[in-house]
């Protein structure tokens, strides 16, 4: 009889009456060591034109903790329906990405344990329910899977911090702290930690710090960062728990007495030797020195912070980057060794922590096709042109087509129009002077805006002191101008910009460092300001880098010491360089289109009619295999839901096929070939059938306003109670008057399920 009740329980009474019992009795704490239903990601942004939803985010029944911050195990529960192993694929899948050594799955009748450590010496065996593991028996088996002995366990088991907000580490985050504080307690002195911008570095480093610090393992640390924004943003934020212990370097002065010291690299180094402020403290002085940012120069070895590594060699150095440098000339993994850890921007959307983007590709006929001056041409302002052809590569540096500046920023202008003219918007340019031109540009392309408010656009450049002045303001979320900045290097790098939702290449970009930094500009998701996604607008090709393998892969190091080192990378202006300026050449847009992300994180570069063929075609191999699965549906729009997260993109299907047609006729159509009916027509169909004719009068008219909701906005809106609320549907009476005009709820579902068999009759 017991076993027949098993059979009726639901998952979560299979985890309440057997599998939590089990983990108790076995010694694990229910308040600090035991996590039910632990969701880790928040589900990939999913974009439907300008509107959002989310996929499913990721959650295990049960993880395990030794400690607060140290997961050691994961549980996945089923129904007793199933068997005992059942859950295990999935569960393996979730301990691979938490970096979980003991994984589980159960029915209620027993465990199956599956050993990723290899430490049992039986990668799988099944075990009573009575048998499930203490603590201290997979904390031991842990210990000898990652090598660590009782001298380096104080440190590992030192708990990250947490307040009153209770802010705690990520799933990622919680793991590039755990292998970076085990490297380090077990020696090693060089660690690479690459992690995408916008992923949290800085919250990264301080919990690393912390734990490191609070155990004693580090006493002294210095955290450099190479732009001030940078260290007074992590003063004031993410360090702000370390109080009166943290000093910030400055005046060029060296004051000895606190344990944290955050700088900027060129407050402690000069062109002189006296100037090297650096010196003043002994080379063993600091244990840990944290490198943010260490793709830009930092390890170079002709550079001033390369000095500062060298100086106190006997510390630990820990380097932080979205992009690891690897050139022929530079190398972050020559100096700090392969990466303990790397959360990609790729991983990043796929969880939803991170920003997805839309593309829109422009061509300009002179940047495909050149330009060459007619005989004796000259510039505006009297200059010979030299005769040859001119390219996108001397566009904006030796010679200006002022035209072509007026045509990308009306472009700019245009989508802005078109979506919100108040996105926070960065264009990349070629130089300062370029930035200066765009800016004029933009601001004659939106001189309503311009006037009402100085600020709308503003070039903020390294150069110009108003300009820098507004970065700040640029940056809060909170704070409407400027709306729009023109730029070359300054917003490339490190700068927080979470509401960006426009970014404009017009900048010939070959570095994959340089492109990922200014992709990392619109990566932030911030949901209080609906910024969920971004574009990217771009005019040089610089997109045609998301295909090089390098852009989301694993560093590949070919660094070749010994050959010459390349300039860093800084803001010009062409100051004292011959340039042609042209105001009389016309250029025009040839070609301009929309490409999107997958949902594996790829631009999709074929037809999107054929993109969405493919993805359907996964699931659904005929029309009748879709048309029964459609039909057979208690709602449609779940099945429209589990196709977006396949990534069909019906909305932008729409504006290709027709935005008459629901997501039905757009997939019959596009996959499978079928005539499309639209919206109207499907109602129409209805109308001239005998359906409403089952109903009284009243019923009949909510019915047909139904009907009319359908046909005007689609399958959602009269599938959702929410619709009894709003106009015309409300002018009926309230929604329970409304119900019980049809005899109640149930009834009322069966009419609006009959209603839609009727729209679908004759596919059906």
């Amino acid at each position: 009889m017991e076993e027949i009740n098993k059979k009726e329980l639901s998952e979560r009474d299979i985890c309440t009456k057997y599998i939590t019992p089990a983990i108790s009795q076995a010694g694990w704490d229910l308040h600090t060591q035991i996590r039910e239903e632990v969701t880790f990601t928040k589900g990939r942004v999913i974009v439907k034109g300008q509107s959002v939803s989310r996929g499913k985010p990721k959650r295990a029944d049960y993880i395990l903790y030794y400690k607060q911050n140290i997961p050691i195990a994961v549980i996945e529960a089923k129904k007793n329906t199933y068997g005992v192993g059942e859950g295990m694929q999935q569960a393996l899948g979730y301990a691979e990405t938490l970096d979980i050594p003991f994984v589980y799955s159960s029915n209620g009748d027993a465990f199956l344990e599956h050993d990723r450590s290899g430490t049992s010496g039986q990668v799988e065996r099944e075990i009573a329910l009575h048998e499930f593991p203490s603590p201290e028996q997979l904390w031991k088996n842990y210990c000898v899977w990652k090598g660590i002995d009782s001298i380096e366990e104080e440190s590992i088991i030192q708990e990250y911090y947490t307040d009153s907000s209770g802010k705690a580490p990520r799933y990622y985050q919680q793991i590039a702290i755990n292998r970076t504080v085990e490297a380090i307690s077990k020696g090693q002195d060089r660690l690479l930690l690459v992690m995408a911008t916008g992923t949290g570095k800085t919250f990264t480093a301080f919990q690393i710090i912390w734990r490191l610090w609070k155990s004693r393992t580090k006493k002294r640390i210095l955290f450099l960062a190479d732009r001030n924004i940078l260290v007074d943003q992590t003063r004031t934020n993410d360090f702000k728990p370390f109080g009166n212990a943290m000093t910030k370097i400055k005046k060029r002065q060296a004051d000895k007495s606190y344990e944290i010291y955050l700088s900027l690299y060129q407050a402690v180094t000069g062109t002189e030797e006296e100037k090297n402020i650096y010196k003043q403290f002994s080379p063993d002085f600091f244990d840990l020195i944290v490198v943010d940012e260490c793709h830009r120069g930092s390890v170079d070895e002709d550079s001033a912070w390369h000095d500062i590594l060298k100086y106190f060699s006997s510390a630990t150095h820990v380097g932080m980057t979205a992009t690891p440098k690897e050139t022929k000339y530079v190398s972050n993994i020559h100096y700090f060794g392969e990466a303990v850890y790397t959360y990609s921007l790729k991983q990043g959307i796929e969880d939803g922590f991170l920003a997805p983007y839309k593309v829109i590709r422009i061509d300009l006929d002179k940047d495909l096709t050149g330009w060459r001056p007619e005989r004796y041409k000259i510039d505006k302002y009297g200059h010979s042109i030299e005769d040859r052809i001119y390219n996108q590569k001397d566009f904006d540096r030796g010679l200006v087509l002022e035209q072509r500046t007026q045509v990308v920023a009306n472009k700019i202008s245009e989508y802005l129009k078109a979506t919100n003219r108040f996105d926070k918007t960065i264009v990349f340019c070629e130089n300062i002077d370029h930035a200066e031109r765009m800016r004029q540009a933009l601001v004659n392309e939106n001189p309503d805006l311009a006037v009402e408010n100085r600020k709308y656009v503003m070039r903020i450049t390294g150069d110009n002191p108003e300009g820098k002045a507004e970065l700040d303001n640029f940056i809060l979320p909170e704070t409407r101008y400027p709306v729009i900045a023109t730029t070359s290097r300054l917003l490339s790098t490190g700068v927080d910009v979470q509401t960006c939702k426009l970014i404009v290449l017009d900048q010939r970009i070959q570095s994959m460092t340089q492109f990922k930094q200014i992709i990392g500009r619109g990566t932030r998701i911030n949901e209080e300001f609906d910024k969920h996604f971004f574009t990217i607008m771009d005019f040089k090709k610089a997109t045609e880098l998301f295909a090089d393998p390098d852009f989301d892969g694993e560093p590949v190091e070919i660094y070749e010491p010994g050959l010459t080192k390349p300039v860093l990378l800084r803001e010009h202006s062409n100051a004292g360089r011959d340039k042609y300026v042209v105001d009389d050449v016309k250029v025009r847009v040839i070609n301009e289109r929309v490409q999107y992300m997958d949902k594996a994180g790829k631009l999709i570069t074929e037809s999107l009619k054929d993109y969405t063929s493919k993805a359907v075609l996964k699931d659904f191999k005929s029309l009748d295999s879709f048309l029964n699965y459609w039909s057979t549906a208690s709602q449609k729009m779940a099945v429209v839901k589990e196709l977006e997260e396949e990534g069909v993109m019906f909305e932008e299907l729409a504006e290709q096929v027709g935005k008459d047609f629901d997501p039905f006729d757009l997939i019959c159509h596009v996959v499978f070939d079928q005539p499309p009916l639209s919206r109207k027509d499907r109602a129409k169909q209805v109308r001239k059938s005998d359906y409403f004719t089952r109903y009284g009068e009243q019923a009949r008219v909510v019915l047909d306003a139904l009907l009319d909701k359908y046909a005007d906005e689609g399958i959602e809106n009269i599938e959702s109670m929410d619709v009894l609320k709003v106009q015309p549907i409300n002018q009926f009476g309230t929604p329970i008057e409304i119900i019980d005009i049809f005899g109640g709820k149930d009834n009322y579902l069966v009419a609006v399920k009959g209603l839609e068999k009727q729209l679908y009759m004759a596919e059906a």
